[in-house]
């Protein structure tokens, strides 16, 4: 990097910085904070739904990935996305509306105390904080890789810069902040991509062309949909997984649908959101799938390709461009998860920890929504420094192996509990589902995996604790009808639209020390 691409970096790092105080006039409660009020356009929801699932990791992990199997990245990641989101349009979307707009709630998690019960509440809101911060941290360590190979400057001290640049603005500007940042990104990411895209077409015509470089040496086996650790099962534990997971079971996303202003925005927003998925990942992982013809990764796994390709494509100024791509991806999905974390402590574990928290008012509790997630991002930027670690292992391994593999145990009961079909899985289903497929996943991953000649395939790994969550839930909750009046009463007031004008955009949030008391169901 030259001083043309510093100045386009800090430039970025700038004009985020001042979204985010612009962004701080339209908050003023916890319901502007956490969900926007419920005003955001379903444009603009759809935009920062689809921006707040990338990351870095896709320049450096999935880059591997793309660099050593070719497209088969696509097949099994955003393939997978873009599918679980075009079913939870309308599977889930409506429904996590109905959340904010006829229980008025303000985390994803919050009804789960009426739908189950506290303890069932806390388990979920527990291990989903902390699988978060292992996740962003992986997502830190992955920018400052990319980071210290354009510059020089060390993992800490790159895990630092980014981390307080996103500090700065999602917790002044909470919601609006973060999606406003990333239609900024979004356009960023837009211009970085089909400037890489092109770069590569170029270089390309000194290896066969666009269609005669899928036959070079280098590149045999890439045309593959399925190939190495990345196979038929792996494939579908992905699309039960990320249907889960990018449809709220990772919380974030939630967020999205809870802020546009009725159930049928949040569809919309759901479906583009799905068509960008769908579309272009292909732009952005093309250049991936050719960087064996045009470099050679320094790391056995590949992670350090795209980066070496911009390096050596690109002049100063387009670089310094894609450079802030990668940022916006990173700063997008951190400052998202930031901000659903710090709802879920404060309006679901903060008031069963203290009663003080339970009698927050707009302000104070606004204050201790800046506070929380301050230190979420602070947490995992520490997590961060030990992703090389021999627990950690690598980037990839904890976005594949640990998210992956936690988020089913963690998601089933929050997604499938909004669903009718579902009705009869009360806590017990929830607690034992969730119980032991978190213990599922530690078994295959550490003493099953130990024990087994070359360890249990990663496709396994992935898919054994989604399985046994799945199946549990479901059976137990035959075998233990939970379906209380007022349990059902929680369904029905998310699976219906008949609510009296009680979905109106912007309907306030009530403070922590009201219940949540579910009106009986009209269908």
């Amino acid at each position: 990097m030259n001083g043309l691409d510093w100045a386009v970096l800090i430039g970025y790092f700038a004009v985020m910085v001042a979204i985010g105080v612009w962004s701080h006039k339209r908050v003023d409660n916890v319901s502007d904070f956490f969900t926007a009020g419920g005003k955001m356009p379903w444009w603009l929801s759809g935009i920062s739904h689809h921006m707040s699932g990338y990351s870095a990791v896709m320049f450096t992990g999935y880059a591997g990935i793309a660099y050593t199997y070719g497209v088969t990245s696509f097949v099994t990641w955003s393939f997978p996305i873009a599918f679980g989101i075009a079913i939870g349009s309308k599977l889930f979307a409506p429904r996590i509306n109905r959340l904010r707009s006829r229980l008025h709630v303000a985390s994803p998690l919050e009804y789960l105390k009426n739908r189950y019960d506290l303890k069932t509440q806390q388990a979920l809101a527990w291990s989903g904080m902390l699988l978060k911060i292992v996740d962003v941290g992986a997502k830190w360590a992955a920018i400052a890789t990319l980071l210290s190979v354009f510059t020089g400057v060390s993992l800490n001290q790159g895990i630092l810069i980014t981390g307080v640049v996103t500090a700065i603005y999602c917790t002044i500007g909470g919601l609006w902040a973060d999606a406003l940042t990333e239609l900024g990104q979004f356009i960023i990411q837009l211009l970085a991509g089909l400037t890489m895209f092109v770069a590569v077409l170029i270089e390309l015509g000194d290896h066969g062309g666009f269609f005669g470089a899928w036959d070079q040496p280098e590149l045999q086996g890439h045309g593959e949909p399925l190939v190495g650790p990345y196979g038929t099962v792996f494939l579908l534990a992905f699309l039960f997984i990320k249907l889960f997971e990018y449809n709220g079971g990772m919380l974030n996303q939630a967020q999205r649908y809870m802020a546009t202003p009725t159930p049928r925005e949040a569809e919309r927003s759901a479906r583009l959101s799905a068509v960008l998925w769908l579309v272009w990942p292909v732009i952005l992982f093309f250049p991936m799938w050719m960087s064996p013809l045009l470099v050679e990764s320094q790391k056995t796994d590949g992670s350090d390709a795209y980066a070496l390709m911009t390096e050596q494509l690109l002049p100063h100024g387009l670089l310094g461009l894609v450079i802030v791509g990668f940022f916006s991806h990173t700063m997008a999905m951190c400052s998202s998860d930031a901000n659903a974390i710090a709802a879920v402590f404060t309006r679901d574990v903060a008031p069963v920890l203290s009663a003080r928290a339970r009698a927050w008012g707009e302000r104070s509790g606004l204050i201790a929504a800046r506070v929380t997630t301050v230190v979420f991002l602070g947490l995992s930027m520490a997590v961060a420094t030990q992703v090389d670690s021999p627990t950690f292992k690598d980037i990839i391994t904890v976005v594949i192996k640990w998210v992956a593999g936690l988020m089913g145990p963690i998601a089933i009961p929050m997604m499938l509990g909004l669903l009718r079909p579902f009705r009869r899985s009360g806590p017990t289903a929830a607690l034992i589902s969730w119980g032991l497929g978190l213990l599922a996943f530690w078994l295959v991953n550490y003493p099953i995996h130990w024990a087994v000649d070359g360890g249990v395939p990663l496709e396994y790994q992935v898919s054994v604790p989604l399985a046994v969550s799945l199946i549990l839930y479901v059976l137990i909750g035959f075998a233990k009808p939970e379906d209380t009046p007022e349990r059902l009463a929680i369904i029905d007031r998310v699976n219906t639209d008949d609510d009296g004008g009680a979905g109106a955009a912007g309907a306030a949030v009530p403070s922590r020390g009201e219940e949540h008391v579910p009106a009986p169901a009209r269908d």
